[in-house]
């Protein structure tokens, strides 16, 4: 467990003859972001295991293109309500509903959803709302580092709790908290198939977890990209399923994970007075979510597209996790652990030897052909050197045993 609150590798780029503002020391930007433009430099084919998003084959592009050429005519290209289209947030609604993704006691109240663009911004309006300057916000470790560099950029102090097979550790994030009297503000969890590890935190720590915030006030923010995309194992409820209506619960869902990541949508689940501060917080950033993009969603939930296309990618994701796991132990006998999830997009591996490292090794990976995150990209202490996150989910699986050979290849020049 650390608290860290800079980056000087980003910080020393600064110029100091400008007039930046305090919070600019804060803005470390993202590695995994960053993976898109390094990529670019490269010719030659690389095996992409890199940033979180669904293959091109699991994206439902033909719907989108019919659906398109119906929706779409000049209303469409406008500015919209900031609190989301009402034609998207009744059939997002209906469809939450009709797959028990609310609670019983939401269903038929719209008046805590909001349209962000993409979950990024879900993330960002949590903490804007509620981290002042110097505040305490508790992040698992490893952990998605856009959601805690968005905290850093609202100038928090970072608290990193350690994450085990039951996800995060609450009895650590107590014990810190007895000894220095200073319990988080906020809490950012990925409870189900976290990002990057993808375990999912047991029913007794989310339990546990609850009554800590509810002691303390501490907002948790619950990040949710993954909890639709199980294919094993017994569903969870959410943390907003547990405690409904709980104003200290701010959901954040994202389409990017179960639609496509380019549409930039994304929807908050939050108390009503919380959500109509966020209006308010949102239309200093962008006014609306993209138009167009709502209607077009809309429509392919109002058809039932989304019912049949989560269950496509359940067991295309499982078949994929599946290869995965087993070409790991054929590539890599005895000399890795990986985690084992039930759902989402992630496999974490830890190499037994602790002198590998993999931002050292990614170079040689690029030019054998093989993209992946490197360990020390999901901590903002920079921990978890002989680790890195593959993702499952972006390749089929001949190309995801393709991209083992190569990393095992990798791996071997690296050392000689």
């Amino acid at each position: 467990m650390s608290t860290t609150s800079t980056n000087p590798a980003t910080n020393s780029a600064q110029s100091p003859s400008l007039p930046f503002a305090s919070r600019a020391d804060q803005l470390v930007g993202s590695v995994i972001d960053a993976s898109t433009t390094l990529l670019a430099a490269y010719d030659h084919d690389i095996v992409k295991f890199g940033m979180g998003a669904p293959a091109p084959d699991m994206l439902p592009a033909k719907d989108f293109g019919r659906i398109a050429g119906e929706v779409f005519d000049p209303s469409n290209f406008t500015y919209g309500e900031t609190k989301g289209e009402p034609i998207l947030l009744e059939a997002l609604h209906d469809y939450l509903s009709a797959t028990d993704q609310i609670p019983a006691e939401q269903k038929g109240n719209l008046d805590r959803l909001l349209i962000t663009s993409g979950g990024m911004q879900g993330l960002d309006l949590g903490f804007k709302l509620f981290v002042s300057p110097g505040d305490l916000v508790a992040c698992e470790s490893p952990t998605y580092t856009n959601g805690s560099a968005t905290a850093m950029s609202y100038e928090a102090d970072i608290l990193e709790v350690p994450v085990d097979d039951e996800g995060m550790q609450v009895e650590v994030l107590e014990e810190h908290t007895a000894r220095t009297g200073r319990p988080p503000k906020v809490i950012y969890t990925i409870p189900t198939f976290q990002n990057p590890a993808g375990v999912t935190m047991s029913l007794p720590r989310r339990e546990r977890l609850l009554s800590f915030a509810h002691r303390h006030r501490s907002v948790i923010i619950e990040d949710n990209p993954y909890g639709m995309l199980r294919f094993s194992g017994e569903s969870l409820p959410a943390l907003s399923d547990l405690s409904p209506n709980d104003p200290l619960i701010f959901g954040v869902r994202t389409f990017s994970k179960f639609v496509a990541p380019g549409l930039r949508l994304g929807w908050i689940d939050v108390d009503p007075e919380v959500r109509d501060l966020a209006v308010n917080a949102k239309q200093t950033m962008d006014t609306c979510a993209p138009v167009p993009n709502q209607h077009l969603v809309a429509q392919w939930l109002s058809e039932g597209g989304a019912e049949s296309h989560v269950e496509v990618l359940r067991e295309a994701y499982r078949e994929r996790k599946l290869t995965m796991s087993a070409g790991l132990e054929r590539h890599f006998p005895g000399q890795l652990r990986a985690t084992d999830p039930d759902g989402g997009f992630f496999l974490w591996v830890t190499f037994e030897d602790e002198t590998l490292n993999t931002e050292q090794l990614l170079p040689t990976a690029l030019e054998e052909g093989v993209a992946y995150i490197p360990g020390p990209a999901f901590s903002p202490g920079g921990s978890f050197t002989n680790d890195l996150r593959l993702c499952f989910a972006s390749n089929t699986p001949e190309r995801i045993d393709e991209g083992l050979e190569r990393l095992r290849r990798a791996i071997d020049r690296h050392r000689a």
